[in-house]
């Protein structure tokens, strides 16, 4: 078996579930971001902690693994029973209720019927590039303000989406500030004569492209929205702030695989980049060592005996000893690169994990109890 952590290492991990109150799990597709996420929230529940674990990845994968099936998850976090002494709570993001959650929150009932009614909107909040990102980082804001929760652990998209996430208030606040955004939401009267005067043919060809009625739902959706910029801008630098408050934790999430190696060590520069740390490195699916020490006689074994079983027997331990060796300078390349920051292994499963038994597996091993 693996080399059990150091204590030191070990607290990493259950630090942050104790000293933090938001955990963001990230990493490329595929190397079980998702159960990691779901094993944490579940380790802290068990440790009394009320714990609401959110998905922004539109898979259904978190519901899976909790064992609820298909549609057993929404926007509103429902409660996963049989958990205790905490509670164990899970949502996945819909972007659309959110976004028409924060339209009602700084607008008044009368203007957030009318804006949350306009066709352009209805569009913009299903389609427009971003909207989902920021939605995300919304949500995230708006559960951990939550006082039903005290702790928030974050399913995030692959990397490059992840990125998206955790830019999207800083994205929302240079729109707000650009110079066409400041001309749409000019005063009606005025936009109408600049627009009248300056931009009238440019207007008269896009409504015969795109229709008159696109034109004017656009027009009515900025005067609409005119006076809520200012509390928009402000709840995108809270948003942006959570990302880097000293009680919010990145946890990397990887598989001991090169492209999700580089995959993860990219990530970690761009957050560097960003002024955030990564807290800790989670690998998941790392082949078990079956023996400790070196396997010389094993080899020995495995050339005078060739074409036995005896032979073929040491063999098979030689090739899985190499491939765990080779797999923990992987990992340790990427620890060294990134600050030497706790790094905890999760061997591989014998079967899928698609309730809470199989949770209680990752978790034992994400704390050394396995």
């Amino acid at each position: 078996m693996n080399e059990p952590l150091a204590d030191a290492e070990r607290w990493g991990l259950v630090e942050l579930l104790s000293g933090h109150d938001v955990v963001i799990c990230a990493g490329s597709g595929g190397v079980g971001k998702t159960t990691t996420s779901a094993a944490l929230g579940l380790a802290a529940a068990r440790a009394g902690r009320r714990v609401v674990v959110v998905t922004v990845d539109p898979a259904r994968r978190l519901a899976d693994a909790l064992g609820l099936g298909s549609g057993g998850l929404g926007d509103e976090p429902v409660r996963i029973e049989g958990v205790g002494p905490g509670e164990l709570w899970a949502a996945m993001l819909d972007p659309r209720a959110t976004f028409d959650r924060l339209i009602a929150r700084h607008a008044s009932p009368d203007q957030a019927e009318r804006i949350i009614a306009n066709p352009f909107y209805q569009n913009m909040a299903d389609a427009l590039s971003g909207t989902h990102e920021y939605m995300a980082a919304e949500k995230l804001h708006d559960l951990a303000g939550d006082e039903r929760f005290d702790l928030v652990v974050v399913d995030t998209p692959p990397t490059r989406s992840a990125l998206d996430f955790v830019d999207a208030p800083t994205t929302l606040t240079r729109f707000l500030d650009h110079r066409l955004y400041r001309v749409l939401m000019a005063p009606t009267r005025r936009m109408t004569r600049a627009v009248g005067v300056a931009t009238g043919a440019f207007v008269r060809t896009v409504s015969k492209v795109v229709g008159a009625s696109v034109v004017e739902d656009a027009v009515e959706f900025f005067s609409a929205f005119e006076g809520l910029e200012e509390g928009f801008r402000d709840r995108a630098h809270e948003v942006a702030d959570r990302f880097r408050s000293p009680t919010t934790a990145f946890v990397l999430v990887t598989a001991p695989r090169a492209d999700a190696l580089t995959e993860a060590r990219w990530f970690a520069e761009r957050l560097e980049a960003e002024g955030i740390d990564i807290r800790a490195v989670v690998a998941n699916r790392v082949q078990p060592r079956p023996m400790s020490g070196d396997p010389g006689r094993f080899r020995e074994v495995a050339r005078s005996q060739a074409g036995t079983s005896l032979g073929d027997l040491c063999a098979t331990v030689i090739e899985l000893c190499d491939g765990s060796d080779s797999e923990t300078a992987l990992l340790a390349d990427l620890v060294e690169a990134i600050g030497g920051v706790p790094l905890v292994t999760v061997p591989v499963l014998d079967r899928d994990v698609a309730d809470l038994a199989g949770l209680e597996q990752i978790a034992a091993a994400l704390y050394g109890t396995a």
